[in-house]
């Protein structure tokens, strides 16, 4: 079996015939753009550009005609960050999610061939319609949105773009900027991770499964999630396709404040707690991230004293990744190497995770016990584990 999944997911084949219960009703090209609300989007866009080497792509704003809001659109390689932030007037749903959340994600977009059909499909089967289907229109083409809602405030939006040519869609023009520092290496949207409250994350399975067709990849239950003060579970939601990974966090007993109940009290709800995003070679990616700023997660030495009878014989220095306290994980198909950024917000909710995958098509189980005893230490500093 492992070999079938190793196939699938370098292929994009269908994974139906492994998992019965993917199904291939809302068939996913990936991740259009992910957006944040945020309190000031042209400093989040440039801090994005200095710290983790994002470039300049759209705007939209007062002068392409959009009044209620600011949005500034940043890209490296297949990624696209959106920053929206409201402008003054009644009844704005920005100013209200920023107010409630932080800065955080409100829209992971997702890309179709059929804007119009994703939504029929999804509604049909349950899903709330965040907004019916809609056709946007410039010189360069047309855009067709849809949106459905998920969990707590966030929202999917279907993005067809097959007929649309300009920069990123109607209603943004080119952003031009002298200020473009180089790219640090990352690549594409690995996966993203759900926090749901207690007992939510059999619903959220089941309305990815049913709603969206997606499949249960891999269950991780509180034996493996766990600390000597905290434990959490989590299932990992694939597509058809291998392409969208979407693992969805709850809460588990423990004897403290597990880092999912630190996240839904500061974030006043389920939300993204991280993205994470590839690189092919996280030695340069994470050195040059920390040259301009970016604070990791501190992994104690003592995890390297046992991590290569762990993992065997790798490609890398073993010095260099202590030096630079990157994580290492093998299953049957390879390695990874991971690493996680601290918040990069002033509420601990949202943080980023560095993955470079050797082979592996896991999710670092080997390295829960540090990654999870190296947050609870930054909880302790924070008065909240």
């Amino acid at each position: 079996m492992r070999d079938d999944l190793t196939k699938i997911n370098n292929t994009r084949y269908s994974l139906e015939k492994i998992f019965p219960d993917a199904q291939d009703f809302l068939p996913l090209l990936g991740t259009d753009y992910v957006e944040y609300y945020v309190g000031n989007a042209k400093q989040a866009a440039h801090y994005y550009k200095t710290a983790l080497g994002f470039q300049s792509l759209a705007y939209a704003g007062l002068e392409t005609g959009v009044t209620d809001r600011t949005s500034y659109v940043v890209v490296q390689d297949k990624i696209r960050l959106v920053f929206t932030t409201p402008m003054p007037g009644e009844d704005n749903e920005i100013f209200d999610h920023i107010q409630k959340h932080g800065d955080g994600v409100k829209v992971v977009a997702l890309w179709v061939d059929d804007a119009k059909s994703a939504w029929e499909e999804t509604t049909n089967r349950g899903a709330e319609s965040y907004f019916e289907p809609r056709t946007e229109k410039d010189a360069n083409g047309e855009v067709v949105k849809s949106g459905i809602k998920i969990y707590g405030d966030t929202v999917h939006i279907f993005v067809e773009r097959k007929n649309y040519n300009g920069t990123f869609m109607p209603g943004f023009e080119k952003w031009e900027s002298h200020y473009n520092p180089a790219p640090v290496g990352l690549k594409y949207i690995d996966h993203m991770v759900a926090n749901v409250g207690w007992n939510e994350m059999n619903i959220w399975e089941k309305f990815y499964n049913e709603t969206m067709g997606f499949a249960n990849l891999i269950t991780f239950d509180d034996k493996d999630i766990s600390t000597q003060f905290t434990a959490l579970m989590s299932k990992v939601m694939t597509n058809g396709n291998g392409r969208i990974k979407f693992p969805i966090n709850e809460p588990a007993e423990g004897k403290k404040k597990s880092q999912i109940e630190e996240y839904l009290d500061f974030y006043d709800g389920p939300g993204i707690q991280h993205v994470a995003v590839a690189t092919d070679d996280i030695v340069s990616t994470v050195s040059a991230m920390k040259e301009r700023g970016v604070e990791f997660l501190y992994v104690p030495g003592t995890y390297y004293d046992t991590v290569g009878d762990r993992v065997g014989e790798i490609a890398e220095d073993m010095a260099i990744l202590k030096e630079n306290g990157i994580l290492v994980d093998r299953d049957d198909e390879g390695y990874l190497l991971q690493i996680f950024t601290k918040p990069l917000t002033d509420r601990p909710t949202l943080f980023f995770e560095i993955i470079q995958r050797k082979g592996a098509q896991s999710f670092g189980k080997g390295n829960f016990k540090a990654l999870f005893e190296s947050i609870e230490a930054e909880q302790e500093r924070r008065g909240t584990l």
